[in-house]
């Protein structure tokens, strides 16, 4: 036989459903075989990755599968690598064949699992959503026993603020109807796969591994649990991908089959995080090359998406996860710095499997139009398309959480409410407004209680214009609760992402629960959590009735303009009406009714809160720092 060897500390196999055999005899040979195992009935043509010690010297086949053969072989510039093309016909059956590697010391036999594709066509996330986004470390630890593994570098530490506190997928699986009961139609997980960095390895966005779930989240068939147990409850879950970086003690790093498989330099360059030089008629080539190449930051190498081979993994890599967990759709981080023109075959790529499924993209900017170039149809100048169906309002984001900070009758031209009037103004410039995904905050911004200056009435009306704005909302969890930093001063990311009360055995308050949150309530010793039953109550309400309003999920917008610090909007269709009035002012206002004439089609209707009959007119009075929603 062949010397082959395995690179040290590689896993040991990846779990695979019942009807996928266990991958791990490949591993025990010493070869590393990504992606794993594959289906029969894909669009996805496989081209399948095969590391181990002088592998590039050997010869390929595949035996035992009619119909399944091995097309072409690639060699990489490092000789442990060699890639290896597999035709598939349309008629060939399920099965487990043997891969058989060939060199001068003899042959290497692994099976290689083709099991059937999944002929059911899902529904992706759409404006009938409410998407819940978790934070796993800081949600939930079901399991003490995977807190530390000995399989990864970073052992659990709940006093770090940037380390392992132990959160983990049986967690997100225990509280699942805390979710739905919420509201909440989707979930959205920050990553679950291996992060091996030797610290702050709790975020999960510098990967280790693709193919693997970090053990100290769980196993790749306990995700797959979650998301059968979640579309049991009526959940769907978004999966968080990252194609533009690794991290730096991803398996691959010691050996690359490539040089240019990473963007390298002599020394190490980080991204100008500019990424208007995409659009930018008048940018250099420097700038864009410096955007696009450079690493996030030093822990994060960048990935040469212009490398045919580095593409098409991570395409196989996003394919393979949506069959193998039944995925409802997919979250792509820091999306426009990847390399765009490959990225937007990446996106084609995936959506030819999968038509039905949504993506959204993390494009990260204030100005509109920046945020319009990047959702797939958009009719840019320079013709480029995206082809990536959902994009993240972060300009909304930001006008509501700067209007609702400046109070007052008078907050200056531009200033206060007119900021949410301005920025909904530039509706026309979006491709797709239905699929705008609108939020408050999200694990990379300051929890929502330090924002608003623990002012629980701005809170109230954040969550309203959540529910009511057009878009997908997204809720990041907490908020339905209004969290506070809980760390002094730090503003760092691990004040941002604080654990979640009754998540962790000890706790001195379960906010899971009603009779948690009441015993929160009353014994008024954390300021944040005094609100607790209120809020939660409040969200549970406002986000269930929105589930069952379809004017919501699909109507139009007319909104109007003052400049007293209050505003007013309608959405509408041809059947159905929704009345939204903010007065973030410090005194009482008249709602001016008869201004909205050309819209309103009567003035009898519901207050969605209260649940009280309401007529409105020119002498109905708002509160100050309320918002009244009616359902007309």
């Amino acid at each position: 036989m062949m010397a082959v060897g395995c690179r040290q500390g590689a896993p040991s196999g990846l779990e695979t459903p019942s009807d996928i055999s266990d991958t791990s005899l490949a591993s025990e040979a010493g070869i590393r075989l990504e992606p794993p195992c594959w289906w029969v009935g894909m669009e996805t043509p496989l081209q399948l990755l095969a590391y181990g010690h002088g592998l590039g010297l050997c010869k390929v086949r595949l035996d035992g599968l009619p119909g399944i053969k091995v097309r072409k072989i690639h060699k990489a510039q490092s000789q442990n690598y060699i890639f290896i093309d597999i035709s598939v016909s349309p008629g060939a059956k399920p099965g487990t064949g043997a891969l058989v590697f060939s060199g001068p010391d003899g042959e290497i036999s692994l099976p290689y699992t083709f099991a059937a594709k999944d002929p059911s066509a899902r529904e992706s996330f759409n404006t009938s959503d409410l998407i819940y986004l978790i934070f796993p470390d800081r949600f939930a630890n079901a399991d003490t026993t995977n807190d530390t593994s000995a399989l990864m570098q970073e052992p659990a530490d709940r006093n770090i603020p940037l380390g392992r506190h132990g959160g983990d997928i049986q967690g997100i699986i225990d509280h699942l109807d805390y979710i739905r009961d919420l509201g909440a139609t989707a979930i959205w997980s920050t990553p679950l796969l291996c992060d091996d960095q030797r610290r702050a390895s709790y975020h999960g966005y510098a990967v280790s591994d693709y193919f693997r779930i970090d053990p100290r989240f769980g196993s790749n068939l306990l995700y797959a649990q979650l998301a059968s147990t979640a579309h049991e409850k009526g959940l769907k879950v978004i999966m968080d991908i990252v194609t533009n970086h690794c991290g730096t003690a991803c398996w691959f790093m010691d050996d690359l089959p490539f040089e240019d498989w990473i963007h390298k330099f002599d020394r190490y360059t980080g991204t100008n995080v500019c990424f208007s030089t995409n659009m930018d008629p008048n940018a250099s080539q420097y700038d864009l090359n410096l955007q696009e190449s450079g690493w996030f930051v030093p822990s994060m190498p960048d990935m040469n998406l212009d490398n045919p081979y580095t593409l098409q993994y991570l395409v196989q890599w996003a394919v393979w996860w949506t069959e193998y967990a039944k995925l409802d759709g997919l979250r792509v981080d820091t999306y426009p710095y990847n390399e765009k023109e490959p990225m937007s075959r990446w996106c084609q790529a995936v959506l030819k499997e999968y038509p039905w499924m949504n993506i959204v993209g993390e494009c990260w900017t204030p100005e509109h139009d920046q945020l319009a170039y990047w959702q797939g149809g958009n009719p840019n100048p320079d013709g480029f398309d995206s082809h990536l169906p959902s994009i993240m309002d972060f300009p909304l984001q930001e006008a509501i959480t700067a209007a609702l900070s400046e109070g007052g009758d008078n907050p200056g031209w531009g200033r206060g409410m007119t900021r949410i009037y301005d920025c909904l103004s530039h509706d026309g410039g979006y491709h797709d407004l239905a699929n705008m995904m609108i939020f408050l905050a999200n694990h990379d911004h300051g929890r929502l209680w330090d924002t608003f200056g623990g002012d629980v009435s701005k809170m109230k009306i954040a969550l309203g214009l959540l529910a009511t704005i057009r878009g997908i909302p997204q809720l990041y969890n907490g908020d339905e609760m209004f969290f506070s930093k809980q760390n002094g001063d730090d503003w760092g990311d691990g004040a941002k992402r604080v654990d979640f009360p009754g998540g962790w055995d000890g706790d001195p308050y379960d906010l899971f629960s009603a009779e948690g949150r009441a015993a929160a309530a009353a014994a008024g010793s954390v300021p944040d959590l005094n609100c607790a039953p209120e809020l939660y109550g409040y969200t549970q309400r406002l986000f269930n009735w929105r589930k069952e309003t379809p004017v919501l999920h699909h109507g139009r917008t007319m909104h109007f303009l003052s400049r007293d610090n209050t505003y007013a909007f309608f959405r509408y269709d041809d059947k159905d009406q929704v009345f939204v009035f903010v007065n973030n002012s410090g005194s009482p206002k008249n709602i001016p009714w008869s201004h909205y004439s050309e819209i309103a089609r009567g003035n009898q209707g519901t207050d969605i809160v209260t649940g009280e009959a309401v007529t409105l007119s020119d002498e109905t009075i708002a509160e100050p720092k309320t918002i009244t929603i009616i359902q007309l």
